[in-house]
């Protein structure tokens, strides 16, 4: 999808996860920064990117930037998925299935972010194995991208 012809107003954007890093130098301590964010427009578009920098703001700005990059069209049926799906990215596990209306979205942690910006409004989801953020956040998003409509 060409980034020229995406409305970037009609997108929200979550910060998932801001990791401090420190480099331990001869003078003492340097903190740097990296944001997770997801971006959606709660219609089907969905993104997520990484942003590292020396200040928070700039790092979340970043990853804004990023996010904008690989956006994915997800399949939504009604106000589910269509069908069950089990995908990994490292060493999390995403499972997901498709849940009756009225259900609302059951998702832990990292996941959450991402389905709710995608538009999904019925979903029953579980992260298994590892809880890293940015791993949890691939796995739920390479998951959507996967669904068939």
């Amino acid at each position: 999808m060409e980034i020229n012809e995406i409305n970037k107003e009609e997108f929200s954007e979550v910060v998932v996860n801001i990791g401090r890093v420190t480099k331990v130098v001869k003078g003492g301590r340097r903190f740097r920064f990296n944001a997770l964010v997801v971006i959606g427009n709660r219609n089907g578009l969905v993104g997520f990117g990484l942003g590292k920098a020396k200040e928070v703001p700039d790092a979340i700005k970043k990853a804004i930037d990023d996010a904008f990059k690989n956006i994915i069209q997800v399949n939504i049926k009604g106000t589910t998925i269509a069908h069950d799906i089990e995908y990994k990215y490292n060493a999390s596990r995403i499972l997901l299935k498709p849940a009756s209306e009225g259900t609302g979205v059951i998702a832990g942690g990292s996941a959450r972010p991402v389905i709710e910006l995608a538009g999904i409004k019925d979903i029953l989801t579980k992260s298994l194995g590892s809880n890293n953020p940015y791993n949890v956040v691939r796995a739920t998003f390479d998951a959507l991208a996967k669904i068939k409509a």
